[in-house]
């Protein structure tokens, strides 16, 4: 049964592209406010004048996503160095992220949205099922969208996103 959620999952996450599609760098990143894995109340706002990386993914404990989420995980120092902090958000509910992060020994915020609010604010949310793409956005400290990743690899992309926001903060060449 999982494994046909992972490939139900991975082929519908190549087909049409949200509601929201039309973000691109630049734009004002859209307010988001939702639980942590912990039940606090997460919003944006709060990230004024840092940076921010908000990793959109399918499903807690997937294969792909367990992967991405250790990647996050192990690399967090190099991406914290850089004045910028990790959140995971997925469509599951607060008890399956406490758990996933528990699991894992995850060492960043994940962040509920059942409701697909944000998900579909940016414009990540699957056709037909109620889950998330595999994006990454990059938001700078003035809450505007730097970075829009759709082109994901699980295993690569802490690596990526610390290396983008380390180009963005060098300035152009």
């Amino acid at each position: 049964m999982e494994r046909t959620i992972v490939m139900m999952t991975m082929l519908l996450g190549f087909l049409g592209s949200g509601t929201a599609s039309d973000l691109k760098p630049g734009d004002a990143a859209p307010g988001l406010k939702l639980k942590t894995d912990e039940g606090a109340n997460f919003d944006l706002q709060s990230r004024k004048g840092q940076w921010t990386v908000l990793y959109f993914y399918p499903k807690a404990d997937t294969p792909g996503c367990t992967k991405q989420a250790c990647a996050f995980r192990d690399n967090i120092m190099e991406i914290r160095k850089l004045g910028a902090d990790i959140f995971g958000v997925s469509a599951d509910g607060v008890d399956a992220l406490k758990k996933f992060k528990k699991n894992h020994n995850l060492n960043f915020t994940l962040l509920a949205d059942p409701e697909l609010n944000a998900i579909k604010a940016y414009g990540a949310k699957m056709p037909v099922m109620n889950m998330s793409k595999r994006w990454t956005f990059i938001i700078g400290p003035d809450l505007r969208i730097r970075s829009i990743e759709k082109d994901v690899d699980p295993v690569l992309d802490a690596k990526r996103v610390a290396e983008k926001i380390r180009d963005m903060q060098s300035g152009p060449r």
